[in-house]
């Protein structure tokens, strides 16, 4: 390891100051490094030059590390300065102990599947990213309905009326899906999830795909005049009537350092109560 990337997520006071000692630590093992501010919107940014990622945030600043570390399969460190720390997993107070274990090749790590999504315009793909968390199609103003026709794999799945739609890795299954009663799933599945938003059919429910699933979603002629799909919560991209946007799980995955099933359980029942009657 030669040189690493230290993500600094601004709206964190403790982050800085959390940067430079780790930094000046790292300084002292011969590994260079760079800082970057990252304030929840950043543009994309070429990882190429580094050997490893630092995030001094919540799961937010993850997620932008992800779609961007797992182009060259480069692991990310996720120090928790958040709220819920679902991927952040390595506590401030334990950063130098899991990073050690890191440095020496000890350390534990979680492969977690990515989406590759891309937007399709007549012929032409306007728009293309991928994500840890989620995608979710919706109109820009929440009390709006728009019209969604979908394929799997070449054959129709469903049409939806409905304030949108969200496709979830397992990693987001506990984010923005889980709160629109989509299904938690293990994180080390290699599957996806689609869950309509307030559809307008009672039969419309939430439905695990398999790996192999190609999902195409068509955007069709409604009331809605604004339309965006958004990324992982960071990348709004405005969609058109007529576009039609493809989703699969990415071949590379995202490479998460310190990660484990006992602290993603452990969170799940910590951060979202999942235990079952109070107190258990």
């Amino acid at each position: 390891m030669k040189k690493a990337l230290i993500i600094i997520n601004v709206s964190k006071d403790e982050s800085m100051t959390l940067a430079k000692e780790i930094a000046a630590y790292l300084e002292k093992k011969g590994i260079q490094h760079d800082f970057y501010s990252f304030d929840g919107f950043a543009d994309n940014t070429d990882f190429k030059d580094y050997d490893f990622v630092i995030t001094l945030g919540g799961d937010g600043t993850v997620l932008y590390a992800a779609r961007n570390a797992s182009k060259y399969g480069l692991p990310v460190f996720p120090v928790n300065l958040g709220e819920f720390g679902f991927i952040a997993s390595v506590q401030p107070e334990e950063w130098k102990k899991e990073l050690d274990l890191f440095l020496e090749g000890k350390s534990v790590f979680e492969k977690r599947s990515m989406l590759k999504v891309t937007v399709l315009r007549g012929d032409k793909k306007v728009y293309s990213s991928l994500s840890l968390n989620d995608a979710v199609i919706s109109a820009v103003r929440g009390v709006s309905t728009i019209m969604l026709s979908v394929k799997r794999n070449d054959l129709p799945l469903c049409n939806l009326k409905a304030d949108g739609l969200i496709l979830s890795t397992p990693t987001g299954s506990t984010a923005y899906s889980a709160a629109a009663g989509g299904p938690i799933l293990a994180p080390e599945l290699e599957a996806f999830a689609l869950t309509p938003l307030n559809s307008f059919s009672l039969s419309s429910r939430p439905v695990v795909l398999s790996p192999d699933s190609l999902l195409e979603v068509s955007i069709e002629k409604c009331r809605a005049k604004d339309i965006t799909i958004t990324v992982d919560g960071q990348e709004p991209f405005p969609l058109k009537i007529g576009d039609t946007i493809f989703v699969s799980l990415n071949r590379k995955k995202a490479k998460l350092v310190a990660g484990s099933a006992e602290k993603f359980y452990n969170a799940l029942r910590s951060k979202l109560n999942w235990s079952g009657v109070p107190h258990a």
